[in-house]
């Protein structure tokens, strides 16, 4: 089968990513901004922008990973005016860019591949797009500190902050927590008769009980991120799969404002689920037709 022409291509995957991030605003997330109470100063209205601001660039065809951060958060910041997504940028880019390569193979193995291939002038795209967002509780880092040129590549410097950063981790594990955790509960989710929007629910609710949301733990110490951690695996555990969902809302929903009322935003479990259900779309997409096309040969970040 002929690979579509590249704008469509591009259309499809800037879809893709939109979608990942409108799906996960329509689901219940205790302490993030969603269709059932917003938060923490932001509103819906604002990740909507945000979402269709960043999609056409970050989903062009022909560009490295640093350029797409650094594009979308450019587009991002005049849309809105503030950060509303730059996790979800930092995630999404190496997925869009292994989705671009030339080669057959899962989007895992591609992804693997945009990671070892990644550059210095990645690093240099992402700091600046970095400082531009100016994430709360960002800190200085005692090596390749992002108010500094970095002097390594993008992966290596986020092999630096990958101890205290859940995001900068999938750059060093080849985001094992999308594909060996976010994917499979998804697709766990929707195989037992979940609808999409619960079971993006189900997706974050995982996150947030498999490890301490990196942005609480930034902002507010590793012992209050522990424990919102250990309040989400008791629900994880005791009761996602069971009972009626107005009795799941109701329990997520006095989570939820519970941590607002704290102020306790777990953002980067918020983040690994757009980017697990935008890992979702690009691999099913890659399946359809096989890429290829010279723009795409290209694309080596």
């Amino acid at each position: 089968m002929t690979a579509p022409p590249e704008p469509a291509e591009a259309g499809r995957i800037a879809e893709a990513f939109r979608e990942a991030c409108l799906a996960e605003l329509r689901a219940l997330k205790p302490g993030n901004v969603h269709i059932f109470a917003e938060g923490h100063g932001m509103t819906m209205a604002e990740f909507e922008a945000s979402a269709r601001a960043a999609a056409p660039v970050i989903a062009a065809p022909g560009l490295r990973v640093g350029q797409r951060i650094l594009k979308a958060v450019e587009a991002t910041r005049a849309a809105v005016g503030l950060n509303t997504n730059l996790g979800i940028v930092l995630l999404a880019a190496p997925l869009i860019a292994a989705a671009w390569r030339p080669e057959r193979g899962s989007l895992r193995d591609r992804v693997l591949a945009v990671l070892e291939a990644l550059d210095r002038s990645d690093a240099e795209a992402a700091y600046a797009a970095i400082r531009l967002a100016a994430p709360g509780g960002l800190g200085r880092s005692p090596a390749e500190d992002v108010s500094a040129p970095p002097t390594v590549t993008l992966k290596q410097a986020m092999a630096l902050a990958a101890e205290r950063d859940r995001i900068a981790r999938q750059y060093v594990t080849g985001f094992a927590d999308i594909f060996e955790i976010g994917v499979p509960r998804l697709r766990e989710a929707l195989a037992v008769g979940i609808v999409a929007d619960e079971a993006v629910a189900a997706v974050h609710l995982r996150f947030m009980a498999a490890f301490a949301d990196s942005h609480i733990q930034r902002k507010y110490g590793a012992a209050t991120a522990e424990a919102v951690r250990g309040e989400a695996d008791l629900l994880d555990r005791e009761w996602l799969w069971h009972g009626p969902w107005v009795e799941r809302r109701r329990r997520l929903l006095a989570f939820d404002s519970k941590l607002k009322s704290r102020n306790l935003n777990p953002g980067t479990s918020a983040d690994l689920t757009v980017a697990c259900l935008l890992a979702r779309r690009l691999d099913d997409m890659i399946g359809l037709p096989p890429h290829s096309g010279p723009e795409r040969a290209q694309v080596r970040g």
